[in-house]
């Protein structure tokens, strides 16, 4: 076995023991998708997760990505790749399988959105929005050998209108948007960061049931924030309602009313 050949498989176990990892197709998918082919050259800027600052690995070495480690795309902006083991975690938790419809909102290089090809296969689709017109370029370049994803330029509040089976949303949102709702499909599942100004807040799972929706907060979080995020203090307060009200139980709703759940 080779170094990297090597250095992939420990990769897979990491995060296949720290994250408890049930699914199968996900693991293996893990262990198909080069990270290294969803970046630029290296060396890297690469940083745990508990780290402040990023160190530079010492060459090119595509070794040197298969750790839990963040990689900047673009260090000034603070913007990273996800955390393997945070976005593993997620993935599982929303019990994709093969042949689903997937849109993923803020897919950035599309690493990510190779591992949920792999994992809904050929017959399966997923839909990578990007806001960001030069990631998406990136994107569209780094899956182009992958038939069963489409990559779109645009916002994800407004582009993410087609029948989905699970929506993914890679940014922070003071809210869920409505039209993520309506366009789950039957026991669809959402799967939102919901975060404050300072980027911190909790993603919470949302799961359409019969003519409603159910929220249940997963864990916490710091990310990015998503275009269009809201940017006042009335923002900041819904954001945490919703981490507050879904952390105690699940809650049940019908639909969505300046950002808060209503029966209506």
């Amino acid at each position: 076995m080779s170094d990297l050949a090597a250095a992939r498989a420990r990769y897979v176990e990491l995060i296949a023991r720290r994250e408890r990892i049930t699914s199968p197709r996900l693991l293996a998918a893990l262990g198909a998708v080069p990270r290294e082919n969803f970046l630029a050259k290296g060396p890297w800027r690469i940083k745990s997760e508990a780290a402040r600052d990023y160190r530079l690995t010492p060459d090119a070495d595509p070794v040197h990505l298969y750790d839990n480690v963040l990689v900047a795309i673009d260090a000034r902006r603070k913007l990273d790749t996800g955390l393997p083991s945070l976005w593993a975690h997620l993935i599982d938790v929303l019990e994709i399988r093969e042949k689903d419809r997937v849109v993923q909102i803020g897919c950035g290089h599309g690493y990510f959105s190779a591992v949920l090809a792999e994992i809904v296969g050929p017959k399966g689709s997923v839909t990578a929005i990007e806001c960001d017109p030069r990631l998406g370029i990136r994107a569209a370049h780094y899956l182009r050998d992958y038939r069963n994803v489409e990559v779109a330029h645009g916002d994800g509040c407004e582009q993410a209108s087609a029948p989905a089976d699970v929506i993914i949303v890679h940014a922070g949102f003071s809210h869920p948007h409505p039209l993520w709702l309506r366009s789950l499909r039957p026991r669809g599942r959402l799967l939102v960061p919901l975060t404050q100004r300072d980027r911190e807040g909790a993603v919470v799972r949302i799961t359409r049931k019969g003519k409603g929706f159910e929220a249940e907060a997963v864990q916490q979080i710091r990310i990015f924030p998503g275009r269009g995020r809201g940017t006042t203090a009335l923002d900041d307060r819904v954001a945490d309602w919703w981490q507050r009200a879904s952390a105690l139980a699940p809650l049940r709703f019908r639909a969505i009313e300046q950002g808060l759940p209503s029966d209506g």
